[in-house]
């Protein structure tokens, strides 16, 4: 079975009944924090359990010292998957509002701790979900707790001093999922420092959907990522992006592709940038 797999509204629709299916709402604002939440009370998909980014996805961040969202402790990330009923062989399907950034940071997170089948996402998010006619619900999700059991994988990271050890390896493909103007040091909204790490490639996440915000066809993502890769291994790949959310977007979309799951740089921009010393280079 593929590790990154996409679930279309309808056929979502047609299974949420399911006996053993996880359903995760994944929304988030950077600039809202609240937002998720207060739009799951709004509705949800029925059957749905809310996953915050900055409470159950990502752990405290540590001024100065981590990025702006810190890996969960594996421990604490088991415990919430168990208490929305999650087993190891569960299906679960996450959402967002629909790029799927948020909830690539789930799937990733999944992954990472070993769960790489039967875990999709809604293609198009709940965007598309509306526009299929589909209702959402008020109604609390009812489950009796899971058996998952994880543990992280290490080989799927890359930490910053080993990166920055990397820099100038002609073997490197080192991708930033931010845009291009935040890639460039034209703006930066969030973060103190703009600019982005020496020898990296601007590849943004929002060029892996098409206009209606789904997914592009695994073929035309294939050749997207084989123009980055220029011929170099695709195993020695490393994502990044502000603070290692929008980067699992691109690790999603290289799975489509077929490409093997790469590796992530976590701490990302934010975390690059608490260490004066480590380079920063601006323009393409």
């Amino acid at each position: 079975m593929p590790l990154a797999q996409l679930i279309s509204p309808l056929a979502l629709d047609q299974k949420k009944q399911q006996p053993g299916l996880v359903i995760l709402d994944c929304r988030f604002a950077l600039e809202d924090p609240d937002y998720g939440q207060r739009s799951y009370a709004d509705g949800h998909i029925a059957g749905a359990h809310f996953a915050d980014l900055n409470r159950d996805l990502s752990a405290p961040v540590i001024k100065g010292v981590t990025g702006r969202h810190p890996l969960p402790e594996p421990a604490q990330l088991v415990a919430r998957l168990q208490a929305w009923g999650i087993d190891n062989d569960s299906e679960i399907v996450l959402y967002d509002d629909g790029p799927g950034s948020y909830a690539a940071r789930a799937w990733w997170l999944l992954a990472w701790l070993g769960k790489r089948d039967g875990v999709f996402i809604l293609d198009g998010g709940l965007k598309a979900w509306h526009a299929a006619g589909l209702p959402l619900s008020l109604d609390a999700p009812e489950n009796a707790p899971g058996q998952f059991v994880g543990h992280p994988d290490h080989s799927l990271l890359l930490d910053a001093e080993h990166l920055g050890k990397r820099l100038g390896q002609t073997d490197l493909t080192l991708l930033d999922a931010r845009g291009l103007p935040r890639f460039r040091g034209e703006v930066e909204p969030i973060d103190p420092v703009a600019g982005h790490i020496p020898g990296a490639q601007c590849a943004a996440f929002t060029d892996n959907l098409g206009e209606d915000g789904r997914f592009l066809p695994a073929d035309q993502l294939k050749q997207r990522f084989a123009q980055k890769l220029a011929g170099r291994d695709p195993q020695q790949l490393v994502a990044y992006c502000g603070s290692g959310v929008t980067a699992c977007h691109n690790l999603f979309a290289l799975s489509l592709a077929g490409y093997p799951l790469g590796r992530l740089y976590a701490g990302s921009w934010s975390e690059w940038i608490t260490d004066a010393q480590r380079p920063v280079a601006t323009g393409d």
